[in-house]
């Protein structure tokens, strides 16, 4: 059960260099609490033609993947040297965004949200339920993290058949921006590749989609999604210049590096083994 709110912005990639790069990360400096309650989506779209493609069938595709996006909150492992507030509860590091691959609650998102191994986890669904989970898997090039959670009941995402997406071809992600509503914002693959590695903080990606999309701190891990409703990628960063204004750039991990990543940790479904055999470098630009 969700409610769609929407707003028209216009995006303007520039021409500026691609010199800096900020990670789409929420830091929980107090207790990162989940309210509950039905979600409410919010839909961002440039003024392009692929905002005006996929505006009119936004209510059907946000039913078809709603329910596989959850926001997550990420807390300390548990133990006698770890972070604690007063209460003696494990402190919140951070908060960002998620979804599920697999029935049985296993939900990928960025590694750089999910920090490390044995952390507790807190996800709301889109009824307004909590999950608790475990991150039970992280890699730091490309920046991924796998999440199981417990007692979830819902719907997983559908994986698209080929990593392949046409420049120009209409995308959608899902994520909550720090302060703001869970949002969906409409945008389009610019490329398949950047064309080279990408570092910080201890994480990175050896290659990434770029995509026009106007992105915020907190929709790290979020999922993105092809006109069909199929998975396409997970926002991992934004881009901006060297005076830290957004370019309207993202960059979003293939499919196939989730792919590759997701069935390496657990027993994952054919559809994902068929992804994570292909790859995005056979992708013509």
């Amino acid at each position: 059960m969700f409610t769609i709110v929407k707003s028209m912005k216009i995006a303007n990639p520039g021409a500026l260099p691609l010199i800096g790069l900020s990670l789409l990360l929420t830091a929980c400096a107090t207790g990162g609490n989940l309210s509950g309650g039905p979600r409410t989506v919010n839909i961002e779209a440039g003024a392009t033609p692929a905002a005006a493609v996929l505006n009119a069938s936004m209510n059907s595709l946000l039913q078809q993947t709603s329910p596989s996006y959850l926001t997550v909150v990420v807390n300390e492992k548990a133990s006698s040297s770890g972070a604690q507030d007063s209460d003696g509860i494990p402190k919140a590091l951070t908060s960002g965004s998620g979804f599920v691959i697999d029935s049985a609650g296993y939900l990928l998102t960025a590694g750089h949200v999910a920090v490390r191994t044995g952390n507790t986890v807190d996800a709301r669904g889109s009824k307004g339920r909590i999950y608790q989970g475990k991150v039970i898997a992280i890699q730091r090039s490309p920046d991924i993290a796998l999440i199981k959670l417990r007692n979830f009941s819902g719907i997983p995402v559908s994986p698209a058949a080929s990593p392949c997406i046409r420049p120009g071809a209409a995308l959608f992600s899902l994520g909550k921006p720090h302060a703001q509503g869970d949002t969906a914002r409409i945008g389009q693959l610019k490329s398949m590749s950047f064309g080279r590695p990408v570092s910080y903080s201890g994480f990175g990606y050896p290659d990434a989609m770029v995509l026009r999309m106007s992105t915020r701190k907190g929709e790290s891990g979020g999922p993105v999604f092809n006109q069909q409703a199929k998975l396409s990628g997970m926002m991992v960063s934004t881009l901006s210049d060297g005076k830290g204004r957004s370019l309207n750039l993202a960059h979003a991990l293939p499919a196939d590096m989730l792919a590759k990543f997701a069935c390496a940790n657990f027993s994952c479904s054919p559809a994902w083994r068929r992804l994570a055999a292909s790859s995005y470098k056979s992708c013509k630009a």
